[in-house]
């Protein structure tokens, strides 16, 4: 990089880190104390700043050519490597995510920007398609078409309180946003605003290194404010976001009032219903029980994949897969939860969720031991009762499960049929189960982006074949994903070019 990174507290606009004396501390959860330093808030001006910049940019940084284009995420990928220790003990400090855990989402950060610099070079992102004119056909001539994708111009990312690498300031929106050939200006999270910088920094080095235009990008940190402006700028033509469903809502509101309104890719809401087939829960009830502990206490239930609903038949097959969690989840320590206010949303949810007395509390993890720690809850109702208690289906972000104790398949259909739109499913089956769960599986496809069999939905493969996204609320656009090289797609437009010379078409259209 060229220099050694360190947390300014600043704002990185363009090529430029501004501001000094700020506002904003970050909090380590593990001991609810603050973080020096203070960092600045974007102001308005910041937000402009940033943005025209990024308008500037967009025609060069577009026409860059595919080699140069997956260098530069090479070159991102390589400088967030150089930071080293330093990123991962900021990252710790700011989240109470364990090391083993942040080693893990770096790699995993790196390895999309080297995934997204393959699939620039391939191309096929472009999507050429040539149709050559056809002069003698009758009784009209047809013209020569030839379409390409294009970008759709400068992108505002939002990054996210529970990846501060893979879902933050160059992660899978920043990336597939920059392969399309959009700059990007961030909108950090204040969760972990030091990681943020450090990340930005390599990015923004990354551009300085390869002579790319400064405003390709840019990342502001600040507050409900600053997003809102950073969406309504004219220059933002597109926006990635992964938070809350108020906070995405919010945004597509702004985007669709806009005098031109905006895309907004939106990731929100999901409670990732889990099906424990009768055949399954026979040959391994404590089997399925362990792997449900640990997928719904992994990071502190805070992942939008976490299992926070289950549907099962009841009887003694059931009851002994209830137990073995029962007993799995008693010997869990809880863990700090990503921020204070995160963790008393939280405590909201479960006591809502308690305030119904049709539903049990059977099982949770130790007490907890520290600042912004509570322990795991696992409830179970009745089919009915769930039926007629719809909010018992909304998320609770953490880790916060509820089992639906079934009378019949159709029952568990019914209620499936009854859900909102959600990222993923999954079904634990055996052999002895499959007749049934093809009847349940084309309510699943109307319902969910991804369903998978005997695993745990908390582990997203980055990679062609993946869909992390699904029917409204789990996102604003069902068409789409955020993980995965389909990725790209969100931040494309077509192009038809019709009887142009060859010396104005683009390179890419002139075969």
């Amino acid at each position: 990089m060229g220099q050694t990174a360190r947390v300014t507290g600043g704002l990185l606009i363009g090529g430029q880190i501004v501001g000094t004396n700020g506002d904003i501390r970050a909090v380590d959860p593990a001991s609810g104390q603050e973080i020096e330093p203070a960092f600045v808030v974007a102001r308005e001006a910041d937000v402009d700043q940033a943005c025209r910049l990024a308008a500037e940019a967009f025609d060069i940084y577009r026409a860059t050519g595919l080699e140069e284009r997956a260098a530069f995420l090479e070159k991102i990928a390589g400088n967030i490597l150089e930071l080293g220790d330093t990123l991962i003990e900021r990252a710790h400090f700011e989240t109470g995510l364990s090391v083993p855990r942040l080693e893990t989402e770096r790699a995993r950060t790196v390895f999309q920007l080297r995934l997204f610099a393959k699939v620039v070079r391939s191309g096929e992102w472009q999507d050429v398609r040539l149709e050559p004119a056809m002069e003698d056909r009758q009784p009209f001539r047809r013209p020569d078409l030839r379409l390409r994708q294009v970008a759709l111009g400068p992108v505002a990312v939002f990054g996210s309180s529970n990846f501060p690498l893979a879902f933050s300031a160059a992660g899978g929106d920043t990336a597939s946003a920059l392969a399309a050939g959009c700059p990007v200006v961030v909108k950090g999270h204040l969760a972990h605003p030091g990681t943020g910088e450090l990340v930005g920094q390599a990015v923004q080095a990354a551009v300085r290194e390869l002579g790319l235009p400064e405003g390709v990008y840019s990342l502001l940190n600040g507050t409900n404010d600053t997003g809102g402006a950073l969406v309504r700028h004219p220059a933002i033509k597109a926006v990635g976001f992964t938070g809350s469903r108020i906070g995405g809502l919010a945004l597509m509101k702004i985007a669709f009032e806009r005098p031109e309104p905006i895309p907004v890719y939106a990731e929100m809401s999901s409670i990732n219903p889990v099906y424990l087939m009768p055949g399954a829960l026979k040959e391994r009830a404590e089997s399925i029980a362990r792997g449900f502990t640990e997928s719904l206490t992994l990071g502190a239930g805070q992942f939008c994949t976490n299992p926070g609903l289950m549907f099962a038949m009841a009887g003694p097959d059931l009851d002994a897969f209830v137990a073995a969690a029962s007993q799995s989840l008693g010997q869990v320590e809880p863990q700090p939860m990503l921020t204070p206010n995160i963790h008393a949303a939280f405590d909201r949810g479960v006591e809502a969720l308690l305030q119904h007395d049709g539903l049990t509390r059977v099982a949770e993890s130790k007490s907890a031991n520290g600042p912004n720690r509570s322990p795991a809850v696992f409830f179970e109702v009745d089919a009915d009762y769930f039926r007629d208690h719809p909010k018992l289906a909304e998320e609770v972000f953490g880790a916060s499960s509820v089992l639906v104790r079934c009378q019949s398949l159709d029952q568990m259909i019914e209620l499936s049929e009854a859900l909102e739109g959600q990222l993923t499913a999954t079904l634990h089956v055996a052999p002895s189960d499959y007749e049934d769960t093809r009847k349940l599986i084309p309510v699943l496809e109307r319902k969910v982006g991804r369903i998978l069999a005997n695993g745990w939905p908390t582990g997203v493969e980055v990679s062609p074949a993946m869909v992390h996204g699904g029917p409204f609320p789990a996102t604003s656009d069902s068409k789409t994903t955020s993980v995965g090289t389909m990725a790209i797609r969100r931040f494309l437009r077509p192009v038809s070019y019709q009887d142009l010379p060859a010396e104005l078409l683009p390179d890419t259209l002139r075969g």
